[in-house]
């Protein structure tokens, strides 16, 4: 029997490179990159075509034929996520797919009764209705976490004003609030939602949570791996003024101490994604140990 394609969007990105890895691994399905330069695509994918998601005709090609896609949006690439969604959605259903795994976030403005504003988790969660409304044979939604890779790249640990190396953020370092996990790990999960739609693939929700971290316990476990950093806590109105976004950041963080990122409920999320997963997950000990010099 001929395989079933799963088309991945940005499957050059963080997240989509490990939905890849996971499927191609799993060896069930057939692999379908797609990205917006096919010619300089370098993984492990199958077959890679062009798509872009501000393109529908260009989406319509490449999710043709295929059984499932997976579909993240890129708010730091300036993305109108929901303009984004919708379009993946339409295309979606023109082309007749069985299971759309959507990407998405807590709803933060619902959560916090509007008192907090952070566009790129709320963003996403406003194209959740418009999978639940398409009709779709399955649709599963995947949380990704505050990603470990984070603590070596966006977010990573910068030259503090008394020449230490550390964090200067708003947050309080002692609340263990912050869900993390490997990023990479995002595709065990989406693989175990598309190897069993019947379970998950009526608007299920996966959130990706290895563990659930304070900065305290960030700091701990690079210095049991021979990195000592450190940490300073700002006010939220004294970070927003450090570099264009920051404002975003610091809304951000007041809702992990609020709510954790995860938001209220998230245990049973964590568990079905534990328990969905085709392969185990990285603690932040393992990550740091193969990741950071």
């Amino acid at each position: 029997m001929e395989k079933k394609t799963i088309a991945v969007i940005g499957a050059t990105g963080s997240q989509g490179k490990g939905v890849v890895n996971a499927l191609v691994k799993d060896g069930t399905f057939n692999v379908r990159a797609i990205t917006r330069n096919p010619a300089t695509y370098q993984s492990t994918a199958h077959e890679v075509v062009k798509g872009d998601l501000t393109d529908a005709s260009s989406l319509q090609d490449a999710f043709k034929h295929a059984y499932g896609v997976f579909v993240v949006t890129n708010f730091w690439e300036g993305a109108d996520e929901l303009a984004q969604g919708k379009t993946a959605v339409q295309a979606a259903k023109d082309a007749g797919i069985s299971h759309f795994v959507w990407s998405t976030l807590p709803d933060v403005e619902t959560i916090s009764n509007g008192q907090l504003d952070v566009p790129h988790f709320t963003g996403k969660a406003r194209v959740d209705k418009l999978i639940k409304d398409a009709g779709f044979n399955h649709y599963t939604f995947v949380q990704p976490p505050f990603y470990f890779q984070n603590l070596n790249g966006q977010l990573g640990a910068q030259p503090q004003q008394d020449d230490s190396m550390g964090w200067t953020l708003p947050i309080d370092p002692a609340k263990k609030v912050i869900h993390m996990a490997d990023i990479n790990d995002l595709g065990k999960v989406v693989a175990g939602a598309f190897l069993q739609p019947e379970q998950v693939g009526h608007g299920s929700y996966l959130a990706l949570a290895t563990e659930l971290n304070s900065f305290n316990d960030v700091l701990s476990a690079f210095q049991a791996n021979g990195k000592t950093y450190s940490f300073n806590q700002v006010p939220g109105e004294v970070f927003s003024t450090f570099f264009e976004g920051a404002g975003e950041i610091a809304q951000m963080m007041a809702y992990f101490e609020q709510y954790t990122y995860m938001g209220p409920d998230a245990a049973d999320r964590i568990i079905l994604a534990n328990k969905i997963a085709t392969d185990p997950f990285l603690t932040l000990d393992q990550w740091i140990k193969q990741n950071v010099n």
